[in-house]
C-alpha cells in the first residue's frame, strides 16, 4: 500500500532505467536506500547525492504532500511560502504521465501562489510538483547533473569494458552510503571503476598485470586529471586489506584465462578484502562460494548479446 513519509526532512527519488539495467538499477537502489524500488521511485529519509547514481533523475526535498493539488496549495499560501528567480516544474513519475498542457497549468497555480519573482530560463530554485498513486508531492529539486557522462570520451577504451554507467552503478553497490571505505578494483583494465569511484571522492586502488593496458589505464586518469593510484603488478601479490573489491573477472573469450586462474582471482580477493561486488560472463555462484565468500545479493546487466552477472559477496 502506497504511504507517503510524515516527516518533513524526507525525499522523494525518481528514476530511470532501460529494461537491460532494470535489475542493476533495483541493486543500487537498494545499496543506497536499504529497501527496494517501487516502480520508479522511491521514498526515503537518507539524502543521496542525485548525480551519484547513472539511474537518479530527480530528488524531491518533500516540503507539502496531499491528497489534492488545492491541499498543496492551501498549505503554500498558509505558510506564504516565498522565493527570488525561482521556478515550477511538473515531474512525471512511474507511468503518470501529465499531457503538456495539464502540467503547464498545475505549474502555473503553484507558482502564482508563491511570494516572489519567477525566472523561467535560469532559475536559482526549482520547485516540483508530481502525482503518484493520486498523492500529490510538492519540494525542491535537485537534478542530476550527468556530469560523469563526460568519463565516455576517455582516450583509451575496449569495446569489452563495461559501460561507465555501470561502472558508476557498481561503485556505488561497493561502498553504498560509506563513501569512506578503502576499495580496491584488482584487475582494473582501462580503469573505469577507478575513474567512476575517484569522480566521487572514494578512496580506491588499481591494479593491473598487463603492463600495456596498464599504462591505457594511467593516461585515462591522467587526462580527467586524476591521480595515478594504479600499480602495475599481480594483485596476487597485494599485501594491502581493504573494505571492499570490485572485480571484473576476466573471461576466456578476452584474455587467455583459466578457470583454475579464475579462482584464484577470487581467492585472492577474499584475501585482501571483508566484501567482493564481482562481474562474470557465467553463472559462477559455486565457485564463489567454494573459496569462502556468502553470497548477499545478485543481478544481470546485458550489453549486447552478452549477459553478465553480478554479485555482491561477504
Amino acid at each position: 500500500m502506497f504511504q507517503l513519509p510524515q516527516n518533513d526532512n524526507k525525499y522523494l527519488y525518481t528514476t530511470n532505467y532501460s529494461k537491460d539495467e532494470e535489475s542493476l538499477c533495483k541493486m543500487e537502489t537498494k545499496c543506497l536506500f536499504n529497501k527496494p524500488l517501487n516502480g520508479k521511485h522511491i521514498f526515503s529519509d537518507i539524502y543521496v547525492d542525485s548525480s551519484r547514481s547513472p539511474y537518479i533523475k530527480k530528488c524531491i526535498s518533500i516540503m507539502y504532500t496531499g491528497d489534492t493539488m488545492k491541499q498543496i496549495v492551501d498549505q503554500i499560501v498558509m505558510d506564504k511560502l516565498t522565493s527570488a528567480d525561482y521556478k515550477v516544474a511538473y515531474i512525471n513519475a512511474d507511468d503518470e504521465i501529465m499531457g503538456f498542457h495539464e502540467g503547464r497549468s498545475i505549474e502555473f497555480e503553484i507558482g502564482f501562489n508563491i511570494l516572489g519573482e519567477a525566472e523561467m530560463k535560469n532559475p536559482k530554485i526549482t520547485f516540483g510538483i508530481t502525482k503518484i498513486d493520486n498523492k500529490w508531492v510538492f519540494g525542491e529539486i535537485e537534478s542530476n547533473t550527468s556530469d560523469w557522462l563526460f568519463h565516455n570520451k576517455k582516450p583509451f577504451s575496449y569495446s569489452n569494458a563495461l559501460k561507465v554507467n555501470v561502472c558508476r552503478a557498481l561503485v556505488n553497490i561497493a561502498v553504498g552510503n560509506n563513501l569512506g571505505l578503502s576499495v580496491v578494483d584488482p584487475c582494473c583494465g582501462i580503469g573505469t571503476v577507478l575513474i567512476e569511484a575517484i569522480s566521487m571522492g572514494i578512496n580506491i586502488n588499481g591494479y593491473e598485470i598487463n603492463p600495456f593496458i596498464g599504462k591505457n589505464a594511467k593516461t585515462n586518469l591522467r587526462y580527467f586529471g586524476y591521480e595515478d593510484i594504479i600499480t602495475i603488478g599481480d594483485m596476487h601479490d597485494i599485501k594491502n586489506k581493504y573494505n571492499v573489491a570490485i572485480v571484473d573477472l576476466p573471461y576466456g573469450i578476452f584474455t587467455q584465462i583459466t578457470t583454475d586462474e579464475q579462482l584464484a582471482i577470487m581467492d585472492s580477493a577474499r584475501r585482501i578484502a571483508d566484501k567482493m561486488v564481482i562481474i562474470t560472463f557465467d553463472d559462477m555462484e559455486q565457485q564463489i562460494t567454494s573459496v569462502g565468500f556468502n553470497i548477499d545479493d545478485r543481478c544481470t546487466v546485458s550489453k549486447g548479446t552478452f549477459i553478465r552477472h553480478i554479485y555482491i559477496c561477504s
